[in-house]
C-alpha cells in the first residue's frame, strides 16, 4: 500500500513557477510509474504529466507541453513537477498518482492517489 503526500502548491501571478512535490512511502518506490493530474471544481480530473517506472521518458498533457518538466529521484522517493509560466487555466487542485509498472495516461489506471494540493495563479 503506498501513501502519497503532494507539497509546492500555492498561489503564485501569471508567468510565476512553481515545483510541486510528492512523497511515497509503504511501497518500493522504484516499482511504480508516476503521474500528476488536476481537477477544477466542476471538471474532470485530467492528465498533467507523467513518468516511467524505469525513470527514463516522460508524457505530458499538449495543454501543458513545454511548460512542465516531470521528474523523479528513487532514493528520495519523490516525485516532482517544475512548472513555469503560469497562467490562470493553471489554477486547479494538483494530485500525484502512483501505479506499478507501465505508465498509462488514464485516471483509472491508477490506483494510489494523494490528498492534492491547491495551486492558484492570479492573472
Amino acid at each position: 500500500q503506498v501513501q502519497l503526500v503532494e507539497f509546492g502548491g500555492g498561489s503564485v501571478q501569471a508567468g510565476d513557477s512553481l515545483r510541486l512535490s510528492c512523497v511515497a512511502s509503504g511501497g518500493t518506490f522504484s516499482r511504480y510509474s508516476m503521474a500528476w493530474f488536476r481537477q477544477t471544481p466542476g471538471k474532470e480530473r485530467e492528465f498533467v504529466a507523467g513518468i516511467n517506472w524505469a525513470g527514463g521518458t516522460t508524457y505530458y498533457a499538449d495543454s501543458v507541453k513545454g511548460r512542465v518538466s516531470i521528474s523523479r529521484d528513487t532514493p528520495r522517493n519523490t516525485v516532482y513537477l517544475q512548472m513555469s509560466s503560469l497562467q490562470p487555466d493553471d489554477t486547479a487542485v494538483y494530485y500525484c498518482a502512483a501505479r506499478i509498472s507501465a505508465f498509462q495516461s488514464a485516471l483509472s489506471a491508477y490506483n494510489y492517489w494523494g490528498q492534492g494540493t491547491q495551486v492558484t495563479v492570479s492573472s
